[in-house]
């Protein structure tokens, strides 16, 4: 499971950040958690193939969170896609879509299957597949809004290969119907139990998604044990009031949930823009809970890199790396040993260039005019002043400055 923050700011877009969208892509499928402006710029970018999409869930109806969603509707149809496209949403989402295409005269080449979240639930489980659901609860924002796990279902446990052939279990039906939990019969007439050879079931990996919300413990309750929770980080604890005003989280609250729900990883997102340097938020959370991540747009987070890496490539690449290897080069160049220029041997009959004596410079400063410009520098410095004068408070630049990572 492979997570791809594609937009990471709240409201209002910035020169570097996108409006709210993440995706998770798992074994070839790709759902799209909320849908904001140039979603579908930015899967192309991280190179995700939208093709791919199966799944498409909102959380709420503050336009920056479903802003993109016609338009990669429409995009799809362009790409003569067949196969059936879900939506999870608040009520009202059939509405919605369906007016603007009549608006715009568009005509689906494939089918769309609403599934739309009523206010008065308490959970809901909105997708039910073989090896996977997806869970919905309502959270705690200034108009409804939904959070959602995505929950992979228990993994079968690892085979014992040597007692499988203590027992003689030798061909491939037997394994399979032990892993999925069934007894064997062999040729003899022995009973092998799956629980004596299968190791016991492993759990299955899981993401939580919780954006525009107070801390609430429905929030806890999605993360619960999650492998991923990634959580809105709008502002700091400077400004909790505000916060709570706008039904948003602070990075402190993000931390609580991580830490009440005892999960894994914590990744923050959904800046508000008054925050140029978002490091600041990540400090924050740190100091309460760790491992603390903050999102970066189009930077994969893995579940198992050793498996994972090398399944998505990007198509743009980010700053920082290219600057590394710029840096790189211009060291390669700079070992270099340098190419004097020879100097010209004067032509018969020709005498040789002399040199200006150090004590008059092209300046014209004589040797005494210099050494009264240094006495000047001494009064300076020693004058009353020159001592009492604050210095300019310069602030230092550190790595986190440089934000225009594409």
């Amino acid at each position: 499971m492979i997570i791809v923050p594609l937009g990471v700011a709240s409201a209002t877009p910035t020169a570097t950040r996108h409006l709210p969208s993440v995706a998770l892509w798992r074994n070839g499928e790709v759902h799209i958690f909320d849908c904001g402006e140039n979603t579908q710029m930015r899967m192309l970018q991280a190179g995700i193939k939208r093709s791919r999409i199966a799944n498409i869930l909102i959380s709420h109806f503050d336009i920056d969170h479903f802003s993109g969603l016609i338009g990669l509707l429409s995009t799809l149809q362009l790409q003569r896609r067949e196969e059936a496209l879900r939506i999870v949403a608040p009520a009202g989402i059939r509405e919605y879509v369906e007016w603007n295409l009549n608006f715009t005269g568009t005509k689906l080449s494939y089918e769309l299957e609403y599934v739309e979240i009523q206010e008065d639930i308490d959970e809901m489980r909105v997708v039910d597949e073989e090896e996977y659901f997806i869970e919905a609860r309502p959270l705690n924002h200034t108009k409804f809004c939904v959070g959602y796990r995505f929950q992979e279902k228990d993994k079968p446990g690892k085979v014992d290969a040597d007692k499988a052939e203590k027992f003689g279990i030798m061909e491939d039906a037997h394994f399979k119907a032990l892993k999925a939990g069934e007894d064997v019969t062999l040729e003899d007439g022995r009973v092998i139990k799956s629980y004596d050879i299968v190791g016991h079931p492993r759990p299955g990996d899981s993401f939580a998604y919780i954006t525009d919300t107070r801390y609430c413990p429905n929030s806890v309750k999605l993360a619960m044990n999650t492998n991923i929770l990634y959580h809105e980080s709008t502002f700091s604890s400077e400004l909790a009031e505000k916060a709570y005003e706008t039904g948003h989280s602070t990075a402190a609250d993000a931390a609580r949930v991580a830490t009440e729900s005892q999960t894994k990883l914590l990744v923050i997102a959904h800046f508000s823009a008054r925050y140029t340097n978002s490091f600041l938020l990540l400090k924050e959370a740190r100091e309460k809970f760790f491992p603390a991540w903050l999102a970066t747009e189009l930077r994969p987070i893995f579940t198992d890199p050793a498996q994972e890496k090398g399944v998505i490539k990007q198509r743009v690449f980010l700053k920082e790396i290219d600057e590394q290897q710029q840096g790189n080069d211009t060291n390669k160049k700079n070992d270099s040993p340098k190419r004097m220029r020879k100097r010209k041997k004067p032509a018969e009959g020709m005498k040789p260039r002399k040199r200006r004596p150090a004590s008059t410079h092209t300046t014209g400063r004589s040797s005494s005019d210099q050494s009264s410009g240094r006495q000047n520098y001494r009064d300076r410095d020693n004058s009353s002043d020159y001592q009492t004068r604050k210095p300019k408070h310069i602030t230092p630049r550190t790595p986190f400055d440089d934000f225009d990572r594409f």
